[in-house]
C-alpha cells in the first residue's frame, strides 16, 4: 500500500464544494471592493462588491470585518485564478425569494424602504429581491410627484410573485383602502347630526372646502362658512388647517358640514336689538338698483330701500353711497320668521327734524312765558 504525499492527505482532509452549494467561512481579509473568506477548502473564497449587494460604490470595508463569519453561495469553484467565486447576494436573494413567496401566499403585509423613484413606480428591496410597485399601485388617489417617497419605509403586499421571470410585484394602493375603508365605518358609526368635530382642510374651492374627518371628507359649503357673508373661500381657508365644524347633514356617504353653531346665531337676540324704531349702525355691504344692503353685524344684513335714502330723489343707491360707507339709519321693520329688516335714514332724518321742530317750539313757549310775566 503506497503511502499518500503530505499534498495527498492534505487534500483529502479538506472539504469538496460545488457549485450553487452553500457554505460558511470566516473573513480573512477586506478590501473596498472585496472579502476574502477562508471556507476550509484548498482555496480561498472572494466575494465582490457586486455580489456582495446590488447598492453601487458600497465601501466593504465599513460591512464587514475580519473574523467575521459569513455564509455565501458558491457561484463558481475556480474564479478562473484559482480561487472560489462565492455571492452573498445571490444567497440573501435565494432566501428572500423564499420569504417573499411565504408573504405572497399569505398575503402578509410587508415593510421597506424605497430604493429609487422610476418614471413608472417605486423600487423597495426585501432581503436582497427587489420588489417593484407601479405608480398606479402606490395610493388610493393619482400623484403625479412620487419623489416624495424616496428613502421612506412604506408598507405594501405582494400581488404577483415570479422569480423566474425578476418579476415581484407589491401594492400599497390597497392597503390605504381597506384602511380608510376601517376607517369609514368606524366614522359613520361615531357621528351624529349636530355633533361638532374636528377635522383637517383638504381642499379650498370657489364654492367651499372639503374637510378630512379621518374615514371621510365632508363639505363645508360657501354659504355654512360663516353667520356672515363669505366672498372667497380660499381667502378664508387653507389646506392643512385643522377646524372644528358642525356635522348639519348626512345622506348616506355624504357629509354636510357647517361653521354657523347656534349659540353664535346673531339673529338669536336680534328681536330686541333690532326692534322697529330703534337706530342703528351699519356698513353697506353690496347694492342692487333697488336699493343696498347694510350689514348691521356679521349674519344679519338690513335693506335700505332706494326710496329711503333721502327725502330728495335717487335714482340708484350707488349715486349717493359707496360699498364699505359706515351710515346709520332707522329701523322700519323687523321680520324676525323671515330673518328681514328694513332701514330708512329718510325717517331718521324726518324723527331728527320732529325733535328739533319741538325743541324750537318748547324755546317759543318758553319766552311767550317769559313775555307775559313781565
Amino acid at each position: 500500500m503506497s503511502e499518500l504525499s503530505f499534498e495527498q492527505m492534505l487534500e483529502e482532509s479538506l472539504k469538496t464544494i460545488r457549485t450553487g452549494e452553500v457554505v460558511t467561512g470566516k473573513v480573512i481579509d477586506v478590501k473596498e471592493d472585496e472579502i476574502v473568506l477562508n471556507i476550509g477548502y484548498k482555496s480561498d473564497g472572494i466575494i465582490t462588491r457586486s455580489e456582495y449587494t446590488n447598492e453601487p460604490n458600497v465601501d466593504l470595508t465599513g460591512q464587514v470585518h475580519v473574523g467575521d463569519e459569513m455564509e455565501a453561495k458558491v457561484i463558481k469553484v475556480n474564479d478562473g485564478e484559482g480561487q472560489v467565486a462565492l455571492s452573498y447576494k445571490r444567497l440573501a436573494a435565494d432566501r428572500g425569494n423564499k420569504r417573499l413567496e411565504e408573504a405572497f401566499n399569505n398575503q402578509e403585509v410587508l415593510t421597506a424602504k424605497v430604493v429609487q423613484v422610476l418614471d413608472g413606480g417605486l423600487s423597495v428591496v426585501v432581503e436582497e429581491t427587489r420588489i417593484f410597485i407601479p405608480a398606479s399601485l402606490v395610493s388610493d388617489t393619482y400623484e403625479k410627484d412620487l419623489s416624495k417617497y424616496a428613502g421612506q419605509d412604506i408598507e405594501f403586499v405582494i400581488t404577483e410573485f415570479n422569480p423566474r421571470r425578476h418579476r415581484v410585484i407589491g401594492d400599497r394602493k390597497q392597503l390605504m383602502v381597506a384602511r380608510k375603508a376601517a376607517m369609514q365605518k368606524e366614522l359613520f358609526e361615531r357621528i351624529a347630526v349636530g355633533d361638532t368635530v374636528e377635522g383637517t382642510i383638504k381642499n379650498v374651492t370657489d364654492f367651499g372646502a372639503f374637510i378630512d374627518l379621518g374615514g371621510a371628507d365632508g363639505l363645508l359649503h360657501i354659504s355654512e362658512m360663516s353667520w356672515g357673508r363669505v366672498e372667497n373661500p380660499k381667502k378664508v381657508f387653507k389646506a392643512g388647517e385643522q377646524v372644528k365644524v358642525l356635522i348639519k347633514d348626512i345622506q348616506g356617504e355624504k357629509i354636510a358640514l357647517s361653521l354657523k353653531f347656534p349659540e353664535a346665531n346673531p339673529w338669536a337676540n336680534a328681536a330686541e336689538k333690532y326692534a322697529a324704531g330703534n337706530i342703528v349702525a351699519g356698513r353697506v355691504a353690496r347694492m342692487t338698483d333697488f336699493g343696498a344692503f347694510v350689514e348691521l353685524e356679521p349674519g344679519v344684513d338690513a335693506l335700505l330701500h332706494v326710496s329711503q335714502i333721502s327725502r330728495e330723489h335717487v335714482d340708484k343707491p350707488s349715486d349717493v353711497l359707496k360699498i364699505g360707507q359706515e351710515i346709520e339709519a332707522k329701523i322700519v321693520d323687523f321680520n324676525e320668521a323671515d330673518h328681514k329688516i328694513s332701514l330708512s335714514i329718510k325717517a331718521m332724518a324726518a324723527q331728527a327734524r320732529e325733535a328739533e321742530d319741538e325743541d324750537v317750539a318748547d324755546v317759543d313757549i318758553d319766552a311767550v312765558a317769559n313775555s307775559d310775566a313781565e
